[in-house]
């Protein structure tokens, strides 16, 4: 993917991801979140996106970096399915109510969620450190990496996940 982001004060404002090999394309900003297809280099069926936290839950999860708390995360909370996708991908799913969740175990750098954690919250979901604050960026003394974190379609979903999330990593 391509994920540009615009950042301020430590948070991600703006962003948009680009995924040239099947021509996706999302942004989000605080007009709202979009996705759109590029074919030819021209971007065509723009459409509002919004998180959805009704229905079956679904989780988007990484199963390269995994984390042996993930699949006991997933029966405790009762998972229907789980997609697997690139880092900035997870949040443009929950972002086009596709899933309700992505829990992180592992650490991940800030480039590959910045962009996509400007479209989530732009859809109106939540980005969470294990603390329950938000999700920053330009933390130039881990390396620009981030914490283990919870991306929510709600601060209802966030809250519940993180609860079992710390109680898992205990």
């Amino acid at each position: 993917t391509v994920n540009i982001a615009l950042t301020e004060g430590g948070r991600p404002r703006s962003g948009v991801v680009l995924a040239p090999a099947t021509g996706e394309l999302f942004w989000g900003d605080a007009e709202g979140a979009f996705a759109a297809l590029v074919i030819g280099g021209v971007v065509s069926d723009i459409q509002p996106i919004n998180v959805e936290e009704t229905g079956p839950l679904r989780i988007v999860a990484s199963r390269s970096h995994g984390h042996a708390a993930l699949a006991e995360l997933c029966d405790t909370l009762q998972v229907e399915r789980d997609v697997s996708v690139g880092s900035s991908l997870k949040f443009c799913l929950l972002a086009r109510g596709e899933a309700q969740l992505y829990p992180r175990f592992t650490p991940t750098s800030e480039w590959d969620t910045a962009a996509g954690q400007a479209v989530l919250e732009a859809a109106g979901g939540v980005v969470w450190d294990l603390d329950g604050a938000a999700l920053t960026c330009g933390h130039r003394d881990r390396a620009f990496l981030n914490g283990f974190f919870i991306a929510a379609a709600s601060e209802g979903l966030a809250r519940k996940c993180l609860g079992e999330m710390n109680r898992l990593l205990a």
